[in-house]
């Protein structure tokens, strides 16, 4: 299939871009910048072609779904920069794509959610996602919409950043009492699912989660780290009242100074508080996902 990939330039991207070429597909590459895109990894890839877009352009949208027949749709964000929110990019950007594919008679769309999407969702991050979920359905195309949780692997944002964090501090800061429940996913099953669903006719018009077998507190999920690089560390809770002063104060400070979103936000400190679990079983028997178990699987890629 002749499949166009949103967000393929991320962490979760590069695995789905990869997964899809190792099953015959031809992908195009959705990139603000396609030369630097390129460069960090598909150069030489004749399966693989990079064509310059915005998802928040509906015109460049349009141009790069010209012969496709399907749609990869993985933008997304977990902390807002200046005009780089939420609304933006989860919300107006899938209602560009699904305008795009709808003129371009392209119908196979897999989207990328995110595990604790709901109505009434406490936090902005998953009233978007819903938002963008709510569009997705009622476009009437062929679509498959993932709910991925926390997910790890090489190059991660979340396990790789604690156990950098580990290595040069003797404390690990937790906001809060660390007792929110997770189900951290590894990023090869989350590419090889959205390689394998796209031409699944058993996954059109379902919404799945993709989660691991372990249901871990953020507690365990720190020793796990820990445990796998072999390091001992004092764990400091935070109040949440201090959290949410030190949130704001980057909130304010890194788009500001830095131009770059915060390490840590609001929105982050409301999700961390949540139980975010899932049903691994059904995406496990539709793929042949394997039982990956976290401390084990970081464990083969993280710096000790």
């Amino acid at each position: 299939m002749k499949v166009l990939v949103t967000g393929g330039t991320g962490f979760v991207g590069r695995q789905v871009v990869g997964d899809l070429v190792s099953r015959g597909h031809w992908v195009k590459v959705l990139a603000r910048d396609p030369d630097a895109a390129q460069a960090r990894g598909w150069a030489g890839q004749k399966a693989v072609q990079w064509v310059a877009g915005d998802v928040l352009e509906a015109g460049g949208l349009r141009a790069a779904l010209a012969g496709m027949e399907g749609v990869v749709h993985l933008v997304g964000i977990i902390s807002e920069c200046r005009e780089i929110t939420f609304e933006r990019l989860h919300v107006h950007a899938t209602r560009n794509v699904l305008t795009a594919m709808g003129q371009a008679g392209v119908r196979r769309l897999v989207h990328m959610s995110a595990l604790g999407t709901r109505p009434q969702a406490a936090s902005t991050y998953h009233q978007t996602k819903w938002a963008a979920e709510e569009l997705v359905r009622a476009s009437g195309l062929d679509y498959t919409i993932f709910r991925p949780s926390i997910i790890y692997g090489p190059g991660d944002q979340f396990i790789n950043r604690f156990a950098q964090l580990m290595r040069y501090s003797p404390v690990v800061p937790v906001m809060g009492s660390g007792q929110a429940r997770l189900q951290p996913v590894s990023v090869a099953n989350v590419g090889r699912a959205f390689a394998l669903a796209l031409d699944d006719a058993r996954t059109r018009g379902q919404t799945i989660d993709l989660c691991g077998p372990e249901t871990l507190t953020f507690n365990q999920i720190l020793d796990g780290i820990m445990q796998a690089t072999g390091r001992h560390r004092l764990k400091i809770h935070l109040p949440l009242g201090v959290a949410r002063l030190l949130a704001a104060g980057l909130e304010i400070l890194f788009p500001a100074l830095l131009r770059r979103p915060p390490p840590l936000n609001r929105q982050q400190l409301i999700m961390l508080q949540e139980d975010h679990s899932g049903d691994f079983q059904t995406a496990a028997n539709l793929f042949d996902l394997g039982s990956s178990f976290l401390t084990e699987s970081i464990q083969k890629y993280l710096l000790v």
